[in-house]
């Protein structure tokens, strides 16, 4: 529990108590206006509390973009560089190390980069918001979990540069999106956005107690990487999958639909020949060749569950955040 206390104008005697959201007058001696923060609240006032606030979340979006990049020469091309250069090593490794046929690799693989770049960034910000504004926390009272969508915003502000230069490399190749395919893309990013959130409310308020979470999430969203299909096809994976009778467990991977529809619409293309030279024309399947129901239902199913974690880690911050001055 926290409080702040300030000294409102007025003449008349009255305490002005805020308990989980909620106003009343006291009476009293004292002109002392009381904001008691109380982590018991209902759901429906954090949710309704989170949409009157908007206009704090996008200040304190505004605020980290500042801080991320102060006293940087090329501030935000910076955002532009870090997917570029990472687009660079990959490429060179596997298209021209370990030489695969692939069409457009480049495109390929940034559509995947686009979904994990704002989810990692989002995520791996979170764990240290909290803890990183101690100062105003036990001063101030405001919904905490708005500094955990805070990372959000920024990541989100980093995806739409970053889509920018997707767009510049889809004209440097020459390559035409599948318009059809496009309708999955605001269902697949608000799905996203909505899991995103989720994981960074949760990981904000646990840091506070488990300081070992930053670290921990490092290293288990490294994994997470590799078990997404962003470097490597869906396709190459689905037959061993299928064998072991994992497709449910690996799909099951909430960022893994979402790519795939990415690419499905951006990069429109489910197979390649893997070898104009190979008298065979072997076909090498890279996403599951399904009607785009299949892929709207798979994100449907995400996009239910998505706010599904989104309510329980609103739930968990509340339950959390009633010791967070003590704790920090």
């Amino acid at each position: 529990m926290s409080l702040s206390v300030d000294r409102p104008p007025g003449s008349e005697p009255e305490h002005v108590a805020t308990i989980g959201g909620s106003t009343r007058f006291v009476p009293g001696q004292s002109h002392d206006r009381i904001t008691v923060v109380n982590g018991k609240v209902e759901l429906g006032r954090r949710l309704k509390d989170l949409w009157t606030n908007r206009d704090l979340l996008i200040l304190l979006t505004r605020t980290e973009l500042k801080v991320k990049y102060k006293n940087s020469v090329l501030g935000y091309v910076w955002s532009m560089l870090n997917p570029a250069l990472v687009l660079g090593i990959y490429y060179v490794i596997f298209k021209v190390i370990a030489k695969t046929y692939q069409p457009h690799f480049a495109i390929w693989l940034f559509c995947g980069l686009l979904v994990w770049n704002l989810f990692n960034n989002a995520a791996m910000g979170s764990t240290t918001v909290v803890v990183g504004k101690a100062g105003i926390i036990k001063k101030v009272a405001f919904p905490r979990e708005l500094l955990a969508l805070s990372t959000v915003g920024v990541a989100m502000v980093l995806f739409a540069i970053q889509v920018v230069v997707l767009a510049v490399f889809l004209l440097i190749f020459q390559l035409v999106p599948d318009w059809q395919a496009m309708i999955l893309l605001p269902l697949a990013l608000v799905t996203l956005i909505i899991f995103t959130s989720a994981v960074s409310i949760f990981l904000s308020a646990a840091n506070v107690y488990l300081r070992d979470t930053q670290h921990l999430t490092e290293v288990l969203l490294m994994a997470w990487f590799w078990g997404t299909p962003i470097v490597y096809p869906y396709g190459q994976v689905q037959s061993h999958l299928a064998n072991w009778h994992l497709t449910w467990l690996y799909l099951a991977n909430p960022i893994a639909p979402i790519a795939m529809s990415f690419q499905r619409a951006i990069y429109g293309q489910t197979s390649y020949i893997a070898s104009q030279n190979n008298p065979t024309h072997k076909v090498t399947p890279l996403l599951p060749n399904v009607p785009l129901t299949q892929y709207a239902a798979l994100l449907g199913i995400m996009f239910v569950v998505s706010i599904g974690l989104f309510l329980a880690s609103l739930i968990v911050f509340g339950r959390l955040e009633g010791n967070f001055a003590e704790e920090l």
